[in-house]
């Protein structure tokens, strides 16, 4: 009869508005009676994994359902704000101005780092900043919480409770108390945010003092743990992310995708240049990204593109961390303002565009809300009909000018 009350707790908590929390932060009766259900189903996963009993005991101690958490999941602005709003505010003067600051005051340390791991420390730096504004930011949300909200809830399950068995070993290996683990609504921890998982297999002790410390104020172990992490998964040091570039006119940007990498030489060939006019520099392969319409900054992005992504998988993150980084040693903004008129469409307008592309003879072979291959060959195919740049970028402009 248990088995079966859990079962229908559960169900009533996925049809109650778990998902409109905006409305209130606490959790229903029913709500909490199946969180905890679940909890004790998973301290019996948990010590068959290895945690000591003692050990998940104190780290569940005072943990709830926290509403907050499933509301950030559901609104994360590196994937819903146009990408020059997501730059204003990770990339803002204000941050620039501090990145060069601590760049300064931490330049000892920094360089240290980067002779070992061989990242450029002003890349250490931007990490830095847009992860916890230098430390500034380092999240008050109880880690052990969140990661069982975001396990129980379940669109995000099995991220959840990987990184909960992590976030388990981690204490019992006595890095840092149940109190002391705090990070983001994620699970993300410190200075430069690590995902417990990520902490167990890549952070370092700078300090060498027993302790891989990413929490204290003190950023050393933090920002020696990002180091190593890029250094682990391929930085090459002193090359650049990427550069920002300038197409000629008439280009085809059909090729115009993070996939197709080429020899720079077959960029050159097709005209592409910085934004000074001269050819690309030759930092091996690179692809042409375009985070917005054809007349809006566009970039070549090299092999350490695809390592910052390996921190983050967003573009507008990785953009931010390489443009950070540049402004940090010195450099400007980008020498094409964005246009703020072309705003990426949701699933549901990609669905209708698709719709109205097929309609007007333009097939994208299928209506899915997925701008692919397809859907962009078919944006390319309508935009040259009518005469305006064919970027194939599924804009808002673009949807109303079908309707």
């Amino acid at each position: 009869m248990k088995i079966i009350s859990v079962f229908l707790t559960l169900v009533l908590l996925a049809c109650s508005p778990i998902a409109a929390f905006g409305q209130t932060q606490e959790p229903s009766a029913a709500q909490t009676r199946a969180f905890d259900a679940w909890v004790a189903g998973f301290r019996n996963r948990a010590l068959s994994a290895g945690i000591q009993a003692s050990i998940f005991d104190e780290a569940f101690l005072d943990v709830a359902l926290n509403l907050r958490v499933v509301e950030h999941d559901q609104y994360q602005p590196e994937f819903n704000k146009p990408i020059w709003e997501y730059l204003e505010s990770s990339v803002s003067d204000a941050r620039v101005r501090n990145g060069r600051q601590n760049f300064r005051a931490k330049r000892n340390l920094l360089n240290r780092i980067s002779r070992r791991y061989g990242v450029q420390p002003e890349v250490l730096t931007a990490i830095w900043g847009i992860e916890s504004n230098y430390g500034q930011n380092r999240g008050s949300f109880s880690v052990i919480e969140a990661l069982a909200t975001l396990a129980f809830e379940g669109r995000r399950r099995r991220y959840g409770e990987s990184q909960l068995l992590a976030a388990l070993e981690t204490l019992q290996s006595g890095d840092v108390t149940p109190a002391n683990m705090v990070g983001s609504w994620a699970g993300a921890m410190g200075h430069t945010q690590f995902i417990p998982t990520s902490y167990r297999a890549y952070a370092v002790d700078w300090n060498n003092d027993g302790k891989r410390n990413i929490w204290a104020d003190n950023p050393a172990d933090a920002l020696a743990s990002a180091a190593n992490y890029l250094n682990r998964h391929g930085w090459r040091n002193g090359a650049p992310w990427g550069v920002e570039v300038m197409l000629p006119e008439g280009f085809d940007y059909a090729q115009v995708d993070v996939k197709n990498k080429q020899p720079v030489a077959f960029w050159n060939r097709r005209g592409v240049t910085t934004t000074a006019g001269t050819p690309l520099p030759d930092f091996g392969a690179a692809a042409l990204l375009l985070p917005a319409g054809g007349n809006d900054p566009v970039f070549a992005i090299y092999h350490n593109f695809g390592v910052i992504l390996r921190y983050n998988n967003a573009v507008s993150y990785a953009l931010s961390v390489g443009h950070l980084s540049d402004r940090i040693n010195g450099g400007g903004g980008f020498s094409k303002p964005w246009q703020r008129d072309s705003f990426a469409l949701t699933q549901v307008q990609i669905a209708e565009l698709q719709r109205l592309l097929t309609a007007k003879g333009f097939s994208t072979n299928g209506v899915d809300g997925v701008a692919g291959a397809n859907t962009r060959s078919a944006i390319i195919a309508y935009q040259r009909s009518a005469g305006v740049t064919a970027d194939g970028f599924a804009s808002t402009a673009l949807l109303r000018r079908l309707r």
